[in-house]
């Protein structure tokens, strides 16, 4: 079993940079694939990205390829997402997920998820 709890979203201009942290409870973290998604008011849950228990492997959804960066410190226990050069449609409720195995390679169905945190609101303003 594993607790997750994001941080750091606020509001940024286009343009700029944030980094949402993601720190997890429990004594197994480093052996959980962690994956981050967001969601937009009105819209679906949308993959942002994802790594590897490892951190060795990640991937990313297409819109925020270059842009963001995930990383994790298994001795802190958590997981970051770098965002830079942040735009109007990056705008939603991000949050982190854990997962002890992936349904897919990339690992960008929230299904395959067993922990979620509750959230960090990320405003971007144009």
């Amino acid at each position: 079993q594993v607790q997750l709890a994001e941080s750091g979203g606020g509001l940024v201009q286009a343009g700029g940079s944030l980094r949402l942290s993601c720190a997890a409870s429990g004594r197994t973290f480093s052996s959980y694939v962690m994956g981050w998604f967001r969601q937009a008011p009105g819209k679906e849950r949308e993959f942002v990205g994802r790594i590897n228990w490892s951190g060795g492997n990640t991937y990313y959804a297409d819109s925020v390829k270059g842009r963001f960066t995930i990383s994790r410190d298994n001795a802190k226990n958590t997981v970051y997402l770098q965002m830079n050069s942040l735009k109007s449609e990056d705008t939603a409720v991000y949050y982190c997920a854990a997962a002890r195995f992936l349904l897919t390679p990339t690992g960008s169905d929230p299904n395959g998820y067993g922990y979620w945190g509750q959230g960090t609101q990320v405003t971007v303003s144009s």
